[in-house]
């Protein structure tokens, strides 16, 4: 098993959260998105994501991409420990709260949008810092209030075991971070991020503990 992605890159960091829960074993590809305008448009690259993104997994020959697309693969491979719950209605809350983080929080941060805005646009590095602290700090206001109202609230964003909305969670507040976002109107999330990140799992997948970590 390959997981071809870049150390920083926030989905690439949900992956490996689900990689080393369900304790799978995978070679750590490297995809470079700055160096020489971007590892990931080379055409050896493009062959396997035609979107020119990360990360992609390669399994048995096999090709998946789209990070909550790969999770959701591992999940049905290797159902052991759940990322899901069992109840229809909770595995539907469960994804609308890693779907808030993936399709509505972390685009419009990420790092092809940020290069559009400065490169075609003509945004300062200002702006657009301040473009995505701006579309951050929304979704994760919206997303605070969502994990309160869970009724099933424990140490995560659902009950008292990791699922996929923690996985999505966490590397959305490492980028807040690096962003210089206020978090003080999310106390709950920043307590679960750091109940995840005391566990091996995430602390093995930091972006800092990555062999490409610059």
């Amino acid at each position: 098993m390959k997981l071809y992605n870049f150390f920083r890159s926030s989905a690439s960091y949900r992956v490996r959260i689900a990689l080393n829960l369900k304790g799978l074993q995978y070679e750590h590809v490297p995809i470079h998105l700055r160096r020489d305008g971007g590892e990931q448009h080379l055409s050896t690259y493009k062959v396997l994501n035609p979107q020119e993104i990360i990360p992609t997994l390669e399994d048995d020959g096999r090709i998946v991409t789209q990070s909550l697309a790969i999770i959701e693969y591992l999940e049905e491979r290797c159902p052991e420990p759940p990322l899901l719950p069992h109840d229809p209605a909770d595995r539907a809350l469960v994804r609308s709260m890693a779907l808030a983080v993936a399709c509505e929080i972390h685009p419009l941060q990420n790092l092809r949008v940020l290069n559009y805005l400065k490169d075609v646009l003509r945004h300062s590095e200002e702006e657009t810092q301040a473009w995505g602290r701006h579309w951050i700090t929304l979704g994760l206001t919206a997303l605070e209030q969502i994990v309160q109202a869970v009724p099933e609230r424990g140490n995560f964003c659902f009950g008292n075991t990791p699922t996929l909305a923690d996985l999505s969670l966490v590397p959305q507040l490492y980028n807040a971070r690096r962003f210089s976002c206020d978090l003080s109107a999310c106390p709950t999330l920043v307590q679960i991020d750091a109940t995840c990140r005391a566990l091996p799992a995430f602390a093995n997948a930091a972006p800092e503990n990555q062999p490409d970590a610059e």
